[in-house]
């Protein structure tokens, strides 16, 4: 093949089509998880993370609910992939390799927002949240039915292979995908750029900005308990008391829509026949069967 313009500007055409084919197909899980943010600025603060309003009745003024009082904020990042193509395989018309390799990355892109979200989970039991602790923690501070600060778990411990039960059904989910810029295909693949030049080789790259982090810990539970029935209902009992300030119900579990048992591959098994079997370990009706839907997700391994 003969490197001039006509024939590059093809090669580019095709190796974006490639790439972006594969990206529109492949399947993402982030958006189970994440309530998708769109940003305008090199970083979003998150003030209404600390404040559920809540309904009250009218009784003298007007109570403004404040929706300023955490300063959780998450800064954009950039993110990039960039792929060679050697000019020696234009060159003897060797392009058929490059296929699968765009396919992939077309791939590799659309699991950006996985591989930074559902990390998150795993991050939570060390990582701080908009109220200053953990995102699984034993001491969320919440006001109770007076106004006095009382704290709310969302853990119970536990040293064993992590799991979690997330109620997604709300409008703010537990983890936040923060997009600034999507991201664009890119090339370097002019016969004259400094890098045909010194290396005889044509660059296609991508590059996106964005971030993750964490939305509402009332609707996650995150234990490294063994998981089995007990602590099983230990987590749905606590997450079915979550109230907001001054005591109202957040009504966490009661959605149409069932919540999310995730765990990595290693506690498939365990989590299926706890809520997928007919009879529990006792040999017992399982009045938990259906309570949940199981997710298997690689990135929490």
């Amino acid at each position: 093949m003969l490197i001039n313009r006509q024939n590059l500007d093809g090669l580019r055409v095709g190796f974006k089509t490639t790439f972006q084919q594969q990206l529109q197909q492949t399947a993402t899980m982030y958006q189970r998880i994440a309530t998708v943010v769109p940003s305008t600025a090199k970083s979003e603060t998150y003030g209404w993370l600390g404040k559920i309003p809540n309904v009250r009745e009218w009784l003298g003024p007007r109570l403004v609910q404040n929706l300023s009082e955490a300063s959780y904020s998450l800064k954009n990042r950039t993110f990039e992939l960039t792929i060679g193509v050697d000019r020696e395989d234009i060159e003897d018309d060797n392009l058929g390799i490059y296929t699968p390799i765009f396919a992939q990355f077309g791939e590799s892109v659309a699991a950006w927002p996985d591989q930074l979200c559902w990390p998150l989970l795993l991050a939570g039991f060390s990582t701080n949240c908009y109220d200053g602790q953990f995102f699984f923690d034993t001491d969320h501070p919440v006001l109770d039915a007076n106004g006095a600060v009382t704290q709310v778990a969302n853990t119970d411990g536990g040293s064993g292979t992590p799991w979690f039960l997330l109620d997604c059904s709300k409008v703010i989910k537990p983890i936040i995908w923060q997009l600034r810029k999507a991201g664009q295909f890119v090339s370097l693949d002019n016969p004259t750029d400094e890098n045909v030049f010194n290396k005889k080789e044509f660059v296609y790259g991508w590059d996106g900005r964005g971030n993750a982090g964490f939305g509402l810990w009332q609707f996650a539970w995150g234990s490294k308990q063994t998981l089995d029935e007990a602590h099983y209902i230990t987590a749905r009992a606590a997450l079915m008391g979550m109230k907001g300030d001054f005591g109202r119900p957040l009504n966490v579990l009661q959605g149409a829509s069932k919540p999310l048992l995730v765990v990595p591959p290693s506690l498939e098994s365990a989590a299926l026949k706890l809520v997928n079997a007919d009879v529990n370990a006792a040999g017992a009706t399982n009045v938990y069967k259906g309570t949940a839907e199981v997710v298997v997700v690689p990135w929490i391994a």
